[in-house]
C-alpha cells in the first residue's frame, strides 16, 4: 500500500515511490492505476482516508455537489516521520497477477506477501529478479475492475485437459520469438501443458465466450461480501489503456462576497456559503436542527438568533446577497459577475483582480481598431484559488452525466459502501487573464443565418452524443455560436500564450463563459474566457499571465493567435471537415492546430471550430475583421520593404 508524505503523497514503504498531493484527485484519484517503478497500483476509496484529512473550504462547490465538506489528502513530515506516518489515501497494489521476467512464473500476490520497503521479488531466480505486473485487465461499464482468471484463460483452448481434471494451477507467462505481437505471447499452465495467447484478448465479448464474469468488486475490496450483483459483460482492456478510468471533477473559483456589504449582510454571506447550511435550511425542526444552527454560529462568529434570522430571509423567498443567489447547477454565474465588474468585490488573500485594457493608440493601425470593438473588458487576476473535487469516476466508456446506467459507464462515487459525506479536493493558487467580448457584436454575430445554421449543424451532433448531458452542463440548454467561438479562442490563447508567457500549454486551464440560460431567465448574458495557472502552490505563480494581459503585450498577443489560427498543417483536411473527433463534436480543430492537454481543457477537447473564430468562405468568423486588417498590414509593410 502507499500513503501522503511531505507536499506530495509517499509511499510508506519505499521512500521514493510519490504522488503529489494535486495527483490525488487526477489522474490517481480514487480508482485511477498507477504505475510506479516497474509497479502497479491503484487508489482505494475514501473510507482509507485519515480523519486527519484537511478540510477544503469551498462552500459553493461543496454545495453544488450535496456534501458537506472537502478534505485534501494529508501530508505526510519528510524523514523518518514519514515511515511512521499512516494516514491519507491508501494505494493497493493491482493487478494481483504478476510474473517473473526470467523463469516465467505468474503469481498470484496477496497482501500477505507483502514486505515493509521492499517490492516483489521472484524467490526461485537468482538474484532475485523484481517481478512484473501483468499487462491486460478487466473491466465493465459498471465501474468494476478486477484481474482477469489467467487459470480459466489458460484452459479454456485445452481439449484433453480441462481446469477441474487440474488440480494444481502453476502459470507461466512465456513469450516465443518465432511469432509477434499478441499472438507470441502466452499463458501456459505448468502442470498440464494447456495454454492459450493472448491473440484476440481485446475482443469484444471474449471473456464472456470464455466463461468469465464479472465479478461485481473493486480492487480494495477486501472481503468477498463487498461484491456487487453486476450483469454487465467484462472487457479486457490494456491496464494502461486511455478507457480505463474516466474521473468526474468539477471545479469553482473562490469568490469572494461583494463590496460594499454592510457587516449584517457580509455575517449573512458567511452563514449561507458555510458547509452546514443546506442541512439547516431544509431541516427546520429537525432535533440536530439546533445543534447545526449552533456550529454555523460559532464558526461564522454570529449569535444563534442571528442565525434563524437569516434561514427565516430565505423562507421569506428574501436574498441576503446577490452572490448567494447562482443556481446550484452553475457556478459560473458568480465568478462572470466577479470578473466582468471587478469593482464589484473587495479583493482578498485568495481573490485579488484588477480592470485594465488593451492600452490601444485608436490612431495606430486598423486592426488593433477592430481588435477593440471586439473586446469589451480585460481584466488580469494577481491571485486566484481554484478547488477541484472528485466526484467519482467510470471505466470503459466516459459516464453520461446522469450517473445512471445508459450509452456511457455508471458513475462509481468515491465512497463506494455509502452515500460519501465529503469529497476529496485539493486547492491551487495562480493567476489569470480575463477576457470579455463586446456583447453587442457578438450578438448581431450570432443572428447572421450562415453562423446560426453552422453552429446547428454541430448541435445536431451533441443532441445524438453520450456526452450531450455533461457538455451542456458547461454550455447551458441550447448550444450558442459564442461558445464554441470563445472555446476555440481559448484555446488558441493557450497555445500561444506557451510561447509568451513561460507557462508550458500544460501548465494553464480554461474556463468558458458564454453559456445559454432557460427561456425567460433573468440573469446576464456571458460571453468570455479566463486562462489561468494550474500548477501554482501555496505562494502563487511568477507573474508571466499578469504580465502579458497587461498593454501592449495583450492585444499582440491576440493578433498573433489569430494569424496563427488561420493556417494548420492538416489543410485542407482540417479547415474543410464537416466532423471531427469523438461523435463528430469538432469541425476545423485537431491536434496540429487547437488540441490542448486533456488538463487544459474543461469539456475534453470537444465543441471546437476555427471557422467560428477567423470565418472562412461561407461563415464569417467573429473575428475575422481583425484578421484581414492584420494581413493587409502586413502586405503593405512587405510591398513597402
Amino acid at each position: 500500500m502507499l500513503r501522503p508524505c511531505e507536499g506530495n503523497v509517499r509511499a510508506v514503504k519505499d521512500i521514493r515511490r510519490k504522488v503529489r498531493r494535486a495527483q490525488t484527485i487526477v489522474p490517481f484519484g480514487v480508482g485511477g492505476i498507477l504505475d510506479i517503478r516497474g509497479e502497479s497500483f491503484v487508489a482505494a476509496d475514501t473510507r482509507s482516508w485519515a480523519a486527519s484529512a484537511d478540510r477544503v473550504e469551498s462552500p459553493r462547490l461543496a454545495r453544488k455537489l450535496g456534501v458537506q465538506e472537502l478534505r485534501s489528502a494529508p501530508v505526510i513530515p519528510s524523514g523518518k516521520a514519514a515511515f511512521a506516518s499512516r494516514i491519507g489515501p491508501t494505494y493497493v497494489r493491482f493487478p494481483k497477477w504478476l510474473f517473473c521476467p526470467q523463469c516465467r512464473n505468474m503469481l498470484l500476490w496477496n497482501p500477505g506477501l507483502e514486505v515493509r520497503d521492499r517490492q516483489p521479488v521472484c524467490g526461485r531466480c537468482p538474484g532475485k529478479p523484481q517481478l512484473a505486473p501483468m499487462r491486460f485487465i478487466q473491466v465493465c461499464r459498471a465501474g468494476h475492475m478486477a484481474d482477469i482468471d489467467w487459470r480459466r484463460w489458460a484452459h479454456s483452448r485445452s481439449e484433453e485437459h480441462s481446469q477441474r481434471q487440474c488440480q494444481v494451477h502453476r502459470l507461466r507467462f512465456l513469450a516465443t520469438p518465432e511469432s509477434s505481437g499478441l499472438e507470441a505471447l502466452r499463458v501456459v499452465c505448468a502442470v498440464c501443458r494447456a495454454g492459450r495467447n493472448l491473440a484476440g484478448i481485446s475482443q469484444k465479448n471474449i471473456l464472456v465466450q470464455t466463461g468469465l464474469r464479472c465479478p461485481g468488486t473493486h480492487p480494495w475490496h477486501p472481503e468477498a461480501d463487498e461484491a456487487d450483483s453486476c450483469e454487465e459483460k467484462p472487457q479486457a482492456v490494456q491496464r494502461g489503456a486511455s478507457n480505463v478510468y474516466f474521473p468526474i471533477t468539477h471545479s469553482a473559483i473562490d469568490i469572494p462576497a461583494p463590496a460594499g456589504l454592510s457587516e449584517d449582510d457580509a455575517s449573512a454571506q458567511r452563514v449561507v456559503n458555510h458547509s452546514f447550511w443546506p442541512l439547516f435550511r431544509d431541516d427546520e425542526g429537525s432535533p440536530i436542527s439546533d445543534n447545526v444552527k449552533a456550529v454555523i454560529a460559532a464558526q461564522c462568529d454570529v449569535t444563534e438568533n442571528f442565525v434563524e434570522a437569516v434561514r427565516r430571509r430565505y423562507s421569506a423567498e428574501v436574498e441576503p446577497v446577490s452572490f448567494a443567489a447562482d443556481s446550484d447547477d452553475d457556478l459560473s454565474i458568480a465568478e462572470w459577475a466577479a470578473f466582468s465588474e471587478p469593482e464589484s468585490v473587495t479583493n482578498s488573500r485568495t481573490f485579488s483582480v484588477r480592470r485594465t485594457g488593451l492600452g490601444i493608440d485608436l490612431e495606430e493601425s486598423e486592426s488593433l481598431r477592430e481588435l477593440s470593438a471586439c473586446i469589451s473588458a480585460v481584466v488580469v487576476a494577481d491571485r486566484v484559488r481554484e478547488v477541484r473535487a472528485l466526484e467519482g469516476f467510470s471505466r470503459y466508456e466516459p459516464s453520461s452525466g446522469d450517473g445512471e446506467e445508459g450509452e456511457g459507464g455508471r458513475v462509481v462515487p468515491v465512497n463506494t459502501q455509502g452515500r460519501a459525506s465529503w469529497l476529496p479536493a485539493v486547492e491551487t493558487y495562480g493567476e489569470g487573464i480575463f477576457i470579455a467580448v463586446d456583447e453587442e457584436r457578438v450578438s448581431a454575430w450570432e443572428q447572421i443565418p450562415s453562423v446560426h445554421e453552422w453552429t446547428r449543424r454541430i448541435e445536431r451532433n451533441l443532441g445524438a452524443s453520450y456526452k450531450a448531458d455533461r457538455l451542456r452542463g458547461k454550455s447551458g440548454p441550447k448550444l450558442l455560436p459564442r461558445f464554441v467561438m470563445l472555446h476555440t479562442l481559448a484555446h488558441h490563447f493557450i497555445r500561444q500564450l506557451s510561447y509568451d508567457s513561460g507557462y508550458n500549454a500544460a501548465s494553464l486551464r480554461e474556463r468558458v463563459y458564454a453559456r445559454s440560460h432557460a427561456p425567460g431567465s433573468d440573469l446576464p448574458p456571458q460571453a468570455g474566457v479566463f486562462i489561468y495557472t494550474a500548477a501554482g502552490d501555496a505562494e502563487g505563480t511568477l507573474g508571466g499571465l499578469v504580465r502579458q494581459g497587461q498593454p501592449p503585450n495583450l492585444a499582440q498577443t491576440l493578433i498573433r493567435l489569430l494569424e496563427t489560427a488561420q493556417w494548420c498543417s492538416q489543410d485542407p483536411l482540417c479547415a474543410d471537415s464537416t466532423g471531427r473527433s469523438l461523435a463528430n463534436l469538432n469541425r476545423a480543430a485537431c491536434h496540429a492546430c487547437t488540441l490542448l492537454p486533456e488538463t487544459c481543457c474543461e469539456i475534453d477537447n470537444s465543441l471546437l471550430d476555427r471557422t467560428l473564430l477567423i470565418g472562412d468562405g461561407d461563415v464569417p468568423g467573429f473575428f475575422r475583421g481583425v484578421l484581414q486588417a492584420a494581413l493587409e498590414e502586413s502586405a503593405e509593410v512587405v510591398d513597402l520593404s
